[in-house]
């Protein structure tokens, strides 16, 4: 991965390029941001980057998206990215490197029924990447490795592997690299295992730890990590933007049945939804929340949020007046409530029309079920 092949984060580059050519790489650096945000393909160029043989090479002036660039604060021009050419280079670009690896959340599959480790997943995980561009979602790897309802962790056994791996000397670099993606599902009583090798790791080993939700990664993980925002760049995938799209008309469908307290048609709703994968079920809480929070962005500012289609719009336009000031904190606090009980395994129908029956509350206050 190169960094001109990344869409925008032109601050974020340079300063990942900065520390490299002024040799103040941070041994534990934590990428951070919203889905779309590009971190997982900036994390791996940067890799690239720092192992690149050639980097000193000048790229010629006016190639697409490269060429020679003079960092904030510098004077003097220096190479905006990789080579791609030298022998590293080529291995990075494959995800083939010996000295790059990679955590990720996992469970057992009918491929891995037994002992699931990051490893035993390297050839899912890469053809995952380059099919889809690096533009990955938790979900897609979910569906990807046929993980069915479980959730995802990175486990003990998998930390475990993490210290014996980085015990050893590069292959061939000057630098090994361990990728922890998606590091927020770090199970608790694995976090312990690898404070230590992060606090103090083998001379010339540098992790990328990579997370969506940051608040939700134990303090000591984040106490040992330089904290690196990645801004949204709008490099979500097409996946995830298809999924938000099918997320639209059940949403739609579930507010008007809520509002008219058609308690049939949300029993049915929960029945169905809560039989979805639990990634699913969360994606389309946030979802929710978020139609929730663009309603209340219309009420105040009267616009819709960008990226919204003409079905979206509409709907908004006519759905927000019912979202009244008051009411938002209750909204918010059902649908994170809701998520926190879908990520422990709630039962999916019971919650849904739990959920369901209080907000035809909010609508409709005097509301009794069973008269």
């Amino acid at each position: 991965m190169l960094f001109r092949e990344i869409p925008g984060q032109d601050k974020i580059k340079a300063k990942l390029i900065h520390t490299v050519l002024d040799q103040r790489v941070s041994h534990a650096q934590l990428f951070y941001g919203p889905e779309g945000s590009g971190k997982l393909a900036l994390a791996i160029a940067y890799a690239q980057f720092i192992n690149c043989t050639n980097k000193n090479l000048p790229l010629l002036r006016g190639e697409s998206g490269g060429g020679i660039s003079t960092l904030p604060g510098e004077g003097q021009a220096v190479s905006t990215d990789s080579c791609g050419i030298c022998p590293s280079c080529i291995k990075y670009q494959k995800l083939i490197h010996p000295d790059l690896h990679f955590m990720y959340p996992i469970a057992a599959t009918k491929k891995v029924p037994k002992h699931p480790i990051s490893k035993k997943f390297i050839e899912d995980w890469r053809g995952f990447l380059t099919e889809n561009d690096y533009r990955v979602t938790l979900q897609g790897w979910y569906e990807a490795i046929e993980i069915e309802n479980k959730q995802g962790i990175i486990n003990a056994e998998d930390c475990n592997d993490l210290i014996t791996t980085l015990s050893y000397k590069s292959y061939e670099s000057e630098y090994k690299v361990m990728i922890i993606w998606m590091v927020e599902r770090l199970y608790h009583s694995a976090a312990p295992k690898i404070l230590k090798i992060l606090e103090e790791p083998p001379d010339k080993t540098l992790f990328i730890l990579i997370a969506e939700e940051p608040d939700q990664i134990i303090s000591t993980i984040l106490s040992r990590t330089l904290m690196v925002r990645i801004p949204w760049s709008g490099m979500a995938s097409s996946e995830s933007q298809d999924e938000e799209f099918q997320f639209f008309d059940p949403f739609k469908q579930w507010m008007r049945n809520c509002y008219a307290a058609k308690v049939p048609e949300l029993i049915a709703f929960a029945g169905d939804t809560g039989k979805s994968g639990r990634e699913r079920q969360k994606s389309f809480l946030l979802y929710s929340l978020g139609m929730i929070g663009a309603c209340s962005d219309f009420n105040h500012r009267g616009v819709v949020r960008s990226g919204a289609g003409s079905d979206e719009t509409e709907f908004l336009t006519r759905f927000a007046p019912f979202i009244r000031p008051e009411t938002l904190p209750v909204f918010n606090e059902l649908f994170n409530s809701a998520i926190f009980h879908v990520e422990r395994n709630a039962h999916g129908p019971t919650l849904f029309l739990d959920l369901s029956l209080k907000i035809v509350r909010i609508f409709k206050p005097n509301f009794v079920p069973l008269s």
